[in-house]
């Protein structure tokens, strides 16, 4: 399987540091899209009422972040233009 891409920092940010020094750059952006993704299935999926159901977050979990995964991959295409002209 080859090395998933994490699409680099969500939100980054200018850096006017020396070269150095560490910089937390937060969250991927892969992290970024699986928590949209993650915001559009709980409506459709619902939420288990009553205890915790590790089966159910793990589930959602994995659905988020392929979708995450489908989003970086198809946004490393090639970007086409209007009329098939790239």
């Amino acid at each position: 399987m080859s090395e998933i891409k994490d699409g680099g920092p969500a939100f980054p940010r200018a850096r006017y540091v020396r070269p150095d020094d560490a910089i937390n750059d937060g969250m991927s952006l892969r992290a970024w899209f699986a928590g949209m993704a993650m915001q559009g299935l709980i409506p459709i999926i619902g939420i288990p009422e009553v205890g915790p159901d590790e089966l159910w977050d793990a589930d959602t979990a994995k659905r988020a972040v392929k979708l995450a995964d489908a989003m970086l991959a198809e946004l490393s295409k090639p970007r086409e233009t209007e009329g098939g002209r790239g």
